[in-house]
């Protein structure tokens, strides 16, 4: 019984009932199965019979009962009528015992599928010459999850890091270089400095903005020296980044940045005035938008391409390259005008194609009062965040301080929908307690200590008391749960899932003996039950089990 099943046969039972009359002839509304908000309600639930009740004019609680007795043959005991219409679904023990043996044997393939899909995601995505800012921390870990549960659901994945590593900025940090910056003595920080001090000058000296502007044009036609202080800052920079993906324990497929497409943008521009939807505005070339008051622009009107144009390219390259049945980009809401126009704009330019595509946009991590600004030097580096997450850790666990301390940055994050913006506060970000990574990684550290003492053997099952039926009803939902956060895009699905078996196995924990009594053997694979579960869970956030707490 799963919901895919449940939702054939609600529907089946309607039109069986549509057939002896007991309910009049209509088109079936699709049954939506869920999870109920309260699990002495059974393991799923749906509402269809409100929906029938506009159609047929019954009542919803007599169309509910209607539906039930069709179910009988079918379901038995296992189906009921809640007022005022909800039907109700409990699986049997019997099911739960084999959802148990599933997963002792299958182990970190419990819920695995083949799908036999491309998806393309597009993640983190820092800027060049900035150290790795705190504000890089969601798209890098929502982006690594998304990753994890589509491959684990089947799919085949490649991770494509967007850097920054292109653009009129560019200009502005070589006039920053040339004017004020020693060579031999830069490093992230110093580029950084650079950057910042640049547009604090450019306030009182807008001559600047004209030389920065000069230097990208040079950079975009191979001038050496443009060339060569970039390449500086790109070395430097991706040094840096791989130094925090290595502590965040994050590696991505690929790393094409923007500059891989600059030779690759003509062919965009010249399909565009192909296609003849190319239109000259003050000196520009745009591609004009249905819908869209701004065009997207080609090129400006110095000649030189925008982050738009290269956006084109990579779209028309992933396509090409991977063939993608999905494309996800997860990039922050503040861009979502971009992805709007972009989309419609590779829909003209027939670079669509069948694939679908996302735009996952997460909220921001900011002050109460303001944005993150590079510009004013107004950021917080990620690695100080993970340093301090660390040293928190080790009040906890001095021996997994690493892996606990980023556990909890990564698991406060990810148990946030990813739509909402999140307030920087340091000691909730690392916070140890309630429903936090540190609390499900020592959950998980309890079931290890316990399976130290003892050996799994064959099991047998007499009657279930209710912490151990709520554990096996709970463990049985993973691979739903992780197909709804695939379909989703939201691993704190999986988040709100984790916590509530960690907390149901803690409960029967502190009130049930395991090692000892006639039932030990099914407690014992009860616990291990849960352990896989909990590891298969937290790899697919990226966090890291340890061996003790």
């Amino acid at each position: 019984m799963d919901k895919k099943e449940l939702n054939q046969l609600v529907k089946k039972a309607v039109l069986s009932a549509q057939r002896v009359g007991k309910l009049p002839s209509f088109d079936i509304p699709e049954p939506i199965i869920e999870f109920p908000k309260r699990e002495e309600h059974g393991d799923y639930t749906t509402d269809i019979a409100f929906s029938i009740s506009g159609l047929s004019g019954t009542v919803p609680q007599v169309s509910a009962s209607i539906i039930r007795e069709e179910l009988d043959d079918k379901l038995g005991d296992s189906v009921e009528v809640f007022p005022p219409g909800f039907i109700n679904f409990k699986v049997p023990d019997k099911e739960l015992f084999k959802s148990l043996k599933k997963i002792l044997r299958k182990g970190k393939d419990y819920g695995r599928q083949n799908v036999k899909k491309t998806m393309v995601i597009d993640y983190s995505a820092p800027n060049i010459a900035k150290p790795f800012g705190i504000g890089h921390l969601r798209s890098t870990i929502i982006g690594q999850a998304i990753y994890n549960i589509y491959k684990f659901l089947g799919w085949k994945c490649i991770g494509d890091n967007h850097l920054g590593d292109w653009g009129t900025q560019f200009g502005k940090l070589i006039t920053a270089i040339k004017r004020w910056g020693a060579e031999k003595k830069l490093d992230i920080n110093e580029l950084e400095s650079l950057y910042v001090r640049f547009h604090a000058e450019s306030e009182k000296d807008e001559s600047l903005l004209k030389e920065a502007r000069d230097w990208f044009k040079k950079l975009e036609k191979g001038d050496k020296e443009a060339r060569r202080i970039w390449k500086i800052c790109v070395d430097i920079s991706k040094k840096e980044f791989d130094r925090i993906y290595k502590l965040l324990g994050v590696q991505i497929d690929q790393a094409l940045g923007e500059s891989f497409y600059e030779d690759k943008t003509e062919a965009v521009i010249e399909k565009a005035k192909e296609l003849g939807i190319a239109k000259e505005s003050q000196g520009a070339l745009v591609i004009p938008l249905p819908g869209f008051k701004t065009p997207l622009m080609l090129l400006k009107s110095d000649g030189a391409t925008t982050y738009e144009t290269r956006e084109m390219a990579t779209i028309k390259y992933r396509q090409e390259t991977w063939h993608p049945d999905l494309i996800v980009w997860e990039v922050g809401v503040d861009q979502k005008l971009h992805f709007q126009k972009a989309f419609k704009a590779a829909e003209i330019l027939g670079y669509k194609g069948d694939s679908k595509f996302i735009h996952v946009a997460h909220g921001l991590i900011r002050w109460p009062d303001r944005k993150f600004s590079t510009r004013r030097g107004d950021t917080i580096r990620l690695e100080d965040v993970l340093k301090e997450a660390i040293k928190k850790a080790k009040r906890v666990s001095s021996k997994s301080a690493k892996k606990v301390g980023i556990g909890a940055v990564k698991y406060n994050d990810l148990s946030r929908h990813h739509s909402r913006d999140i307030i920087f506060d340091l000691d909730k970000m690392v916070t140890l307690e309630g429903n936090s990574g540190p609390y499900i990684q020592y959950t998980a550290v309890r079931c290890k200590s316990v399976l130290k003492k003892a050996k799994l053997k064959r099991f047998k099952v007499g009657s279930l008391n209710p912490e151990e039926q709520l554990i096996l009803r709970t463990l049985r939902k993973f691979p739903e749960i992780v197909q709804e956060a695939g379909e989703n895009f939201s691993p704190n699905l999986i988040c709100n899932f984790v916590y509530s078996l960690s907390q149901k196995y803690n409960l029967f924990y502190e009130k049930h003996s395991i090692l000892q009594g006639d039932n030990k053997e099914f407690r014992i694979a009860l616990t291990k039950g849960v352990l896989q579960i909990l590891e298969n869970s937290l790899n697919l956030l990226g966090i890291e089990v340890p061996e003790e707490m």
